[in-house]
């Protein structure tokens, strides 16, 4: 079966499209949010603190506040994408449409990872004019954020189909993800924890996205980069073959 380019460029535009209509709700919101972080923690508090690996700390946090944003609007982003069409009831005539399931998962995916790209982008320039920012490998940075936006989509999706109601699409992001990033070295160095600490964070796979992600900017990590990689295509597969599963048996969308 051909690849159907138009059928995947006709999910993708809605999806973009359904941001910029809400785009104080999608995006404004986020940036402000987060820009309340480096106002708060690195220029109120940072300026009181000691540098960690000599990185002061307004500028250590900035990865791990990224990511915290990445994390939670590529979920939400993907969730939401698939749930409300499966709400309505058009998911039906889009599986009986000529479309493979790895043309809407592209489409769908793709679009809640472009948003979330975007996102990352606007934060990483608004950090730029509270804390001094140095960028140690531009391409690893571009590699993480990438990763880390379709990783994330992907399970964002995955929860969009598990969810069977709206309530559910915040359960995950709201009671796991964001725990995790905050116990996951975004405020802090793992090294800083007691050593029992240190060997229960390892267990937190958000751990190695923040530590990789640091890296990309100041050479600085927790956890050794290829670790951190292996980590992060390793949840990135995982995901990948969930949602093989979820389409071939159907899971959640034949009923």
């Amino acid at each position: 079966m051909r690849f159907n380019v138009h059928a995947v460029h006709a999910i993708y535009m809605y999806e973009m499209h359904r941001t910029w209509r809400t785009i104080m709700q999608s995006v404004i919101s986020p940036v402000l949010s987060t820009s309340l972080y480096f106002i708060v923690f690195g220029a109120a508090i940072g300026s009181h603190m000691n540098s960690i690996g000599g990185v002061p700390y307004g500028a250590f946090i900035v990865p791990g506040l990224i990511m915290l944003s990445l994390l939670t609007q590529s979920i939400s982003n993907a969730s939401f994408g698939i749930y409300f069409p499966r709400f309505v009831g058009t998911i039906y005539e889009l599986m009986s449409a000529p479309v493979s399931y790895v043309e809407i998962v592209i489409g769908y995916v793709g679009a809640a990872a472009s948003k979330s790209l975007i996102l990352g982008a606007l934060i990483l320039a608004t950090a730029s004019l509270f804390v001094p920012l140095h960028i140690a490998h531009p391409f690893m940075v571009l590699l993480f954020l990438v990763l880390t936006s379709v990783t994330f989509s992907l399970f964002g999706f995955i929860i969009g189909i598990w969810a069977d109601g709206f309530e559910k699409l915040q359960l995950i992001p709201l009671l796991v993800i964001t725990p995790l990033t905050f116990l996951g070295g975004s405020f802090y160095s793992i090294s800083m924890l007691p050593p029992f600490w240190q060997k229960v964070t390892l267990f937190n796979p958000v751990v190695y996205l923040v530590s990789g992600f640091r890296w990309s900017f100041y050479d600085i990590a927790d956890i050794h980069i290829g670790i951190s990689l292996g980590a992060t295509f390793a949840f990135l597969l995982a995901c990948m073959l969930v949602v093989r599963w979820i389409f071939l048996t159907g899971y959640r969308l034949k009923n």
